[in-house]
């Protein structure tokens, strides 16, 4: 016998939109595109471009003849990494193990949906288990894209190492596409919360012949 429920397509559609979110969470993590700075006055003849990101920083220069590309990935030894970026790589790994865990409390709920256990209780708070961790990554989300976006704001600089020929502080910088990805992250993440956390358990069930 299948059991067919038409009351849990919301959440179905919660466990989609959480795992959508998680792997645009993932790749802005890997993105370096965070912040866009722009060099008017180098420290070398030639324009410079960064992209500063939570994990690693690349820096683009351009002359007449050609263009250098350099990355840097951070490790904990750095000291000329901010405080904020310090505080996103946190909250994003922090959120990413969240989300691992809203993802099977969401899956192990679905089973009991769809395969007739009806156990209330337990998978209603598996439902609620998913909705508080994905509400709380999204929480993360959103304060790691603060951080960001609020030093971008206020043109806070970061003492770049001599070898990177970068100044203090930037000509220009803005929002990058990575932050803009996380930001569609944590909307996700929200959304897939509040789906989960208003489940119901259905009254309404009809059971089908299996084929």
């Amino acid at each position: 016998m299948i059991l067919f429920n038409k009351g849990s397509s919301r959440q179905v559609g919660g466990f989609a939109m959480s795992t959508i979110g998680w792997i645009i969470c993932i790749t802005s993590m890997g993105l370096p595109q965070w912040r866009v700075w722009y060099a008017k006055e180098p420290l070398i003849s030639y324009p410079s471009m960064a992209f500063v990101g939570v994990w690693k920083t690349c820096i683009y220069h351009y002359d007449n003849v050609s263009n250098i590309r350099m990355c840097y990935h951070y490790s904990y030894h750095d000291t000329f990494i901010p405080l904020d970026i310090r505080v996103s790589q946190h909250l994003m790994l922090t959120t990413s193990l969240f989300l691992l865990v809203a993802k099977a409390a969401a899956v192990y709920a679905l089973r009991n949906v769809y395969t007739g256990k009806q156990e209330k209780t337990v998978t209603y708070n598996a439902f609620g288990l998913s909705a508080v961790l994905n509400i709380i990554g999204s929480s993360f989300v959103f304060l790691a894209v603060l951080c960001n976006y609020f030093s971008i704001i206020n043109k806070e600089g970061i003492a770049f190492p001599p070898s990177f020929h970068m100044p203090f502080y930037p000509h220009t910088q803005q929002v990058g596409i990575a932050m803009i990805l996380a930001f569609l992250a944590a909307i996700l993440f929200l959304c897939s919360g509040v789906i989960f956390i208003s489940y119901s358990f259905p009254l309404n069930i009809r059971v089908l012949p299996k084929i």
